[in-house]
């Protein structure tokens, strides 16, 4: 097993990790009128606030925050260590562009606050970890399709580091 091989796979196995914490942690604090105190936002809140009100778009983030990068995560760890066919690795970078959605979409909710000017809204250390979670799952997949298909050129096809 070479030390890019390593570094592949625990850095994806990081990712099950630090996905579970981006989703708790402050993507923003907001607040209506500046002289009061700005309630913080994450994921998980954000996802349980809207269930109460609407259910569809409540399932599409639920799909797109949550269950899209961690299945990705999981099927990439599959890959890497042998147990899935390296043949899901074209869909798992089209699902890890989906979970990027979600950052352009947070991205865009503080830029039309922040442009309304009726409130105050800060970013949170949260939205860089959860941007840098799903931007780190896109490159692990495309640094792990890289070395498999540079396996498979020199006659070692099969999972990373075997």
């Amino acid at each position: 097993m070479t030390p890019a091989d390593t570094l592949l796979r625990y850095g994806n196995l990081a990712l099950l990790v630090l996905f579970p914490i981006a989703w708790t942690a402050p993507l923003l604090r907001a607040g209506i009128l500046p002289l009061f105190r700005l309630s913080e936002i994450t994921v998980v809140s954000g996802f349980t606030a809207l269930i109460e009100v609407d259910i569809f778009l409540a399932a599409l983030v639920f799909f797109f925050a949550f269950l899209a990068p961690y299945a990705k995560t999981l099927m990439l760890a599959a890959i890497q260590f042998g147990y899935a066919s390296p043949r899901w690795l074209p869909f798992l970078t089209w699902l890890g562009k989906l979970a990027m959605a979600d950052v352009f979409l947070i991205a865009l909710y503080i830029v039309v606050i922040k442009g309304i000017g009726v409130g105050r809204v800060e970013t949170g250390w949260g939205l860089y970890l959860f941007t840098a979670c799903v931007l780190a799952s896109l490159l692990l997949s495309m640094l792990t399709m890289r070395a498999l298909s540079a396996r498979e050129a020199v006659g070692k096809g099969g999972a990373l580091g075997q």
